[in-house]
């Protein structure tokens, strides 16, 4: 295989990670050597690539066959630090609940993990919501089991929500947004505040929505593309629980919130108000993001679904 032409189709510029790393210079520079890059890690361990899959905001993805027959996915990350501990995570679960870490490039920030097939979606899935909710906390149980690394290999989820919490004040302060200040300030005290209070910490996913939950061979389902931090169980199950179908296309959202925060909270032994707590945290934290990116209607909307959650959680 070495030597052999890359293909055309292999890195057309339709793929979201070029519109999204192609937003600054750096981006566009990793993105000028990704052909050398992934022509490198192809010979390194003499790989058939298929072509590209659409979907990673922030990395190239394709279906590969090695030459033993094995079906893998070759992941090549541009570097950031979401995803600087996406091995260790992968490696501490060592196929427990996500996809199996075969092996690793940390030069070429390039991973090779275990195939999802036939790879549909949870949120695609036609079953009930509460059938999927349950599907999906079976896999974040399994998750939050494994060890943690040692100390300072991943960062941790009070570090964090500590930054974040400075960030949504300061964005707050400089944009006046014109969002309400007590809701703000009741989502960064709970970004500084839960952390500190669990009664356990664990290996979170960190980006557990529906669409990083696969269905696979070894697995009925398995979690991929995680974030990973240590701390607070409760952070993880947020945008599973707001996307698996959206509670606030219901006529009455509270309700459906708080059948299902109960629901995932049983089969987690959680707190479901710490659950709800979490939410509104995150969702202080998302609106603030949104204005910070022009979005400030997109943000008022998402403080709204905050007061919602904190309503529910008694906050």
């Amino acid at each position: 295989m070495t030597g052999a032409p890359l293909r055309n189709d292999l890195f057309p510029t339709g793929l979201p990670v070029y519109s999204t790393v192609g937003r600054t210079a750096s981006g566009r520079a990793w993105l000028d050597r990704l052909p050398a890059t992934v022509r490198a890690v192809q010979e390194q361990w003499d790989l058939r690539l298929g072509a590209p899959l659409h979907g990673g905001s922030c990395s190239w993805v394709a279906p590969v066959g090695l030459t033993d027959g094995t079906e893998a996915v070759l992941k090549v990350t541009w570097p950031h630090r979401e995803a600087a501990g996406e091995a260790r995570a992968l490696y501490a679960w060592d196929g427990r609940g996500a996809v199996r870490l075969l092996r690793q490039d940390r030069e070429h920030n390039a991973l090779l993990i275990e195939r999802c097939d036939p790879g549909e979606e949870l949120g695609d899935d036609p079953s009930e919501p509460a059938e999927r909710l349950l599907r999906a906390a079976e896999l974040l149980r399994e998750l939050w089991a494994a060890p943690a690394p040692p100390d300072g290999a991943l960062e941790r989820v009070a570090d964090v929500c500590a930054e974040w919490a400075g960030t949504v004040e300061e964005r707050m302060h400089r944009l006046r947004p014109g969002y309400d200040p007590g809701l703000v300030r009741l989502g960064t005290r709970l970004l500084r505040e839960l952390p500190a209070t669990a009664r356990r910490e664990v290996v979170v996913h960190g980006d557990f929505n529906p669409g990083n939950v696969l269905s696979a061979r070894r697995r009925p389902w398995l979690a991929i593309d995680p974030k990973p931090m240590v701390g607070d169980p409760g952070y993880d199950p947020w945008p599973l629980l707001e996307q698996i179908d959206d509670p606030f296309e219901y006529d009455d959202p509270r309700p459906v919130l708080r059948e299902r925060f109960t629901l995932v909270a049983e089969a987690l032994d959680e707190d479901p108000a710490r659950l709800l707590a979490w939410a509104a945290a995150r969702t202080v934290e998302n609106a603030l993001w949104c204005a910070e990116h022009g979005e400030v209607r997109d943000g008022a909307e998402e403080l709204e679904v905050a007061a919602e959650l904190a309503a529910l959680a008694g906050l």
